[in-house]
């Protein structure tokens, strides 16, 4: 008896501890669904609490010799020198989407093995930079470009959606914590990588319920140590880059994967990229990983720049938007959006109508062409030979803009104001 009665008394103890663990469990159910029932139904994933928990070095790794270096104008290794702090911010479906954003000092990562991203390749990225301004302060070009491009990607993938008006507030928090890596007397910049992961250690191909974005930044030095340095491309029609209706179009760390044993056969030929070509008529679509441009005369001797149109297969870049609005808004040729095969080009350049062939990108804004291999033959191209290069009008415009030697509305100038960052607000690590 005594036995029953023991046995009865903790099954009833296991049925209350049940029974408030499912009550815990509708309480944090309903303050979830509470916290996403404030946020817009047609962007249920972007809520994000704009508050920042910022915790700092307790010294810096930028010590007086490598601050020597900067101000030297030594040529540095792209992405190999980082500041010293980075953001987080965690999402989580299950606990009302977005979580507070965090500032701290740059370490690793902790992932469960499972984690979608290392098995589905559940991850987006975008590449944009700061600039030290002519003026002193940090300037930022177009990131809320970079930032609505962040999210298509994530879309496209499954990956939550983020405010990117509190994202683009913490990303300036962190330049200006570590302003200090961007020497006034060099020609540098803050290369800043979002990045956005799928970390739910689940296996099964589906959304990740969890994600981490989190964000870095290197110094980087210009692209060209000095003038202009052409280079020179492999165009192999047995290699695609993108295709309709896959993900050319979205900056994905797999497209980029799968370029790498190309670019290896290009680097053995002499080929310093690859020029991405598509379909039976070898559509010329992007060079490496940045967008293609085309300067040529028409059949009227009127000057044209032309560049591959958005249609699927074409990352919508940047740089690539701002040279086609510049370009507009001065009215002196012809601007269009027009696909180009490797045919017309080798036609057109026969005839001397083609002037010059360029590519642009966020980490050399400009990069001229001068030949390309295709089919075992060099077609050697006149972009280096023209006297007023249209590709050194671009960069220098673009590149004054960056650095607020010419004032427009493309620049956003970081807010550096001290009250905004009273170091009591801050925690230092251990």
């Amino acid at each position: 008896m005594a036995f029953t009665e023991t046995c009865l008394s903790v099954t009833q103890k296991m049925f209350k501890q049940k029974k408030t663990c499912r009550k815990l469990y509708s309480i944090q159910h309903l303050l979830a669904k509470r916290n996403r029932s404030t946020v817009s139904q047609n962007e249920p994933e972007k809520c994000l609490k704009p508050d920042i928990d910022i915790t700092l070095c307790k010294s810096s790794k930028l010590n007086d010799n490598f601050t020597s270096i900067l101000k030297s104008g030594a040529q540095i290794n792209f992405g190999t020198i980082f500041t010293d702090h980075m953001i987080k911010i965690y999402y989580d479906k299950h606990s009302g989407g977005w979580q507070k954003p965090y500032i701290t000092p740059l370490e690793h990562l902790s992932l469960h093995p499972a984690a979608k991203v290392l098995h589905y390749a559940t991850e987006v990225f975008e590449g944009m930079k700061a600039y030290r301004s002519v003026h002193g302060q940090m300037n930022m070009f177009r990131p809320e470009l970079n930032l609505q491009r962040l999210n298509a990607s994530a879309k496209r993938v499954g990956l939550p959606e983020i405010d990117q008006d509190i994202l683009l507030k913490c990303i300036e928090r962190l330049v200006s914590i570590d302003n200090e890596w961007l020497p006034v007397s060099a020609p540098f910049s803050l290369y800043i990588r979002p990045n956005l992961i799928g970390t739910e250690g689940v296996l099964g191909v589906a959304n990740a319920d969890t994600a981490l974005l989190y964000v870095i930044m290197c110094t980087v030095g210009p692209y060209f140590s000095s003038k202009f340095k052409s280079v020179k491309l492999m165009a192999n029609p047995n290699f695609t880059r993108a295709w309709p209706g896959g993900c050319g179009d979205f900056k994905l760390g797999a497209n980029y994967a799968a370029t790498l044993y190309p670019q290896e056969l290009a680097s053995k030929l002499g080929c310093h990229q690859m020029l991405w070509l598509f379909g039976e008529d070898r559509q010329i679509t992007e060079m490496g990983a940045m967008n293609v441009f085309i300067y040529y005369k028409n059949n009227n001797g009127e000057n044209v720049l032309s560049t591959p149109p958005l249609n699927g297969m074409i990352l919508p870049g940047i740089t690539r938007r701002s040279i086609l609005e510049l370009t507009r808004e001065w009215n002196e040729f012809h601007v269009e959006e027009k696909t180009f095969t490797m045919d017309e080009l080798i036609e057109m350049n026969r005839n001397n109508q083609i002037l010059e062939f360029f590519a642009a990108g966020t980490a050399a804004v400009i990069s001229p062409v001068s030949s390309i291999l295709y089919e075992g033959k060099d077609i050697v191209l006149p972009t280096m030979e023209q006297t007023t290069p249209l590709y050194q009008r671009l960069y220098d415009a673009i590149t004054d803009i960056q650095y607020g030697r010419v004032p427009h509305e493309w620049c956003r100038i970081v807010d550096e104001r001290p009250h905004l960052y009273d170091s009591r607000n801050y925690k230092y690590a251990n």
